[in-house]
């Protein structure tokens, strides 16, 4: 699995190529700009793309910029985020597109290798990983009272979260101790309420709950 990456600092860099290679992935480049990115991504046609949020030259939103322009000319690129930062509003665009796998993980939150390899592995597979704490900063900027999301009861916002977070309708039954049933009762509800038609797809479902709470922003 080829994988091109993109950090800025050194040390984090190295770390990151020796783990990944551990775990026998083929690194294609490894970039600290976000210049460099969008030639590496190109040129290479990753499997796969780990990207930091905040890249030389400007050092603001540069990784994410190359992430998306990468999309738009081959769409479902698999793109992991890998970040101090949750940049909303490009974060947002990017999974609101409904294409290919995606991830964003806050570099402060992964706490073992495990962890990070199958965040790469799921993306690049066509999946989500999702850290809640992004879901949850996401989904807050539409206040409560906002009309769709207003409308869920608080069961249904864990579940939406959950949900977001790629978790099936098993592992969120699970984690809320509740039958599966429950929660297909619950899915059902939420699209309802959001106007959303139910996909057997739960990728592609959580990419549109997300790129609906975008909407009219």
């Amino acid at each position: 699995m080829r994988v091109v990456l993109a950090e800025d600092l050194f040390l984090l860099r190295d770390g990151l190529v020796r783990m990944l290679e551990a775990f026998g992935f083929e690194i294609a480049a490894a970039v600290e700009s976000g210049p460099e990115l969008t030639r590496a991504l190109a040129e290479f046609n990753p499997d796969v793309a780990v990207v930091d949020v905040r890249l030389p030259p400007t050092h603001t939103d540069e990784g994410l910029q190359c992430a998306l322009a990468a999309r738009r000319a081959r769409p479902g690129l698999p793109v992991l985020v890998l970040s101090q930062h949750v940049e909303q509003l490009y974060a947002r665009e990017l999974l609101a597109d409904g294409q290919g796998g995606i991830g964003y993980l806050l570099k402060d939150r992964v706490f073992d290798a495990e962890q990070f390899i199958d965040a790469v592995r799921r993306v690049a597979a066509g999946g989500t990983a999702m850290d809640p704490q992004v879901i949850q900063q996401l989904l807050s900027r539409r206040s409560a009272g906002d009309r769709p999301l207003g409308r869920l009861t608080p069961r249904e916002v864990e579940v939406l979260e959950l949900m977001a977070q790629g978790r099936s309708n098993a592992a969120i039954a699970a984690q809320l101790v509740v039958t599966e049933r429950a929660i297909a009762k619950h899915t059902s509800n939420i699209f309802a309420k959001l106007g959303l038609e139910v996909s057997d797809d739960d990728n592609r479902r959580v990419l549109a709950v997300l790129a609906y709470l975008d909407r009219d922003r």
